[in-house]
């Protein structure tokens, strides 16, 4: 079995950096912003919430109920 040789910068031989053509910088940040919605919460915010659907549900709640109390019924 042939081995391949690795040059320094961790490529295969067989591969020339001028073969990839050029990188492009956020390329896809955009597309990736509108599909995701990334919070971060508190440790102990995480420790009572289990799961996304779970959060999800207790903010829901408090919104109905914050609608409710205010009158403001959407």
């Amino acid at each position: 079995m042939k081995k391949v040789k690795v040059q320094n910068d961790g490529m295969k031989s067989e591969y020339k950096r001028e073969d990839l053509g050029v990188g492009v910088r956020g390329k896809y940040y955009s597309a990736y912003c509108e599909g995701h919605n990334l919070v971060l919460l508190n440790p102990e915010v995480a420790k009572a919430f289990p799961s996304d659907e779970a959060v999800n549900e207790a903010l829901l709640s408090l919104i109905r109920i914050a609608q409710a109390s205010t009158g403001l019924v959407k």
